[in-house]
């Protein structure tokens, strides 16, 4: 029988690489998703006031992006298909090292526990595509420097990153299911 961690897609990369948009249209085309935790958890806190938030404090939010993808990876096994993730726990684990942050060892148990397909998809940086945002308040050097340490994280941890092209959404979408095995 198939481990769950199988059909459970990661797409990882630095912001503004166009990860959500290539989420969006993987569900469009009818797969089941998860959406990316510190977009969600940004809204949430600025909409009640709240202090986690990456320009307030980093390990709170660090926990509450934990928590988001924890209940996203549960939720994914109700799912009977393939899931695609819009970032996974590991990246937990990469946001705190940019900030020069400790990882906690329950955060590290969580990234080996809470597993993912092997072959996770990592999107470079795309200065083309890369826009700030009242969310998104990185530079593009930021972002840059977020791929790697996310990169960093999913290899220290066993996965296979596999580097998306700088092509148009259909043409990513197209090679991620090749990737990944499930073209029809």
């Amino acid at each position: 029988m198939q481990n769950d961690s199988d059909r459970f897609f990661v797409l990882t990369g630095g912001p503004g690489s166009g990860k959500t948009t290539l989420i969006e249209a993987l569900r469009q085309a009818g797969f089941a998703t998860a959406p990316e935790a510190g977009r969600g958890i940004i809204r949430d806190q600025m909409a009640i006031g709240g202090p986690a938030l990456p320009w307030q404090d980093r390990a709170l939010f660090a926990e509450l992006m934990l928590l988001w993808e924890l209940r996203s990876w549960h939720a994914a096994h109700s799912e009977a298909g393939p899931v695609f993730f819009d970032r996974g726990v590991p990246d937990t684990v990469g946001y705190l090292r940019l900030c020069g942050l400790p990882v906690p060892d329950h955060l590290v148990n969580a990234a080996e526990k809470f597993r993912y397909a092997r072959r996770v998809f990592i999107a470079p940086p795309w200065p083309e595509i890369f826009v700030q945002d009242k969310e998104r308040k990185q530079t593009l050097d930021q972002a840059r420097r977020t791929h790697d340490s996310v990169a960093g994280g999913y290899a220290e941890l066993g996965y296979e990153l596999v580097p998306l092209p700088l092509v148009p959404v259909e043409e990513r979408v197209r090679f991620i299911l090749d990737e990944a095995g499930l073209q029809t």
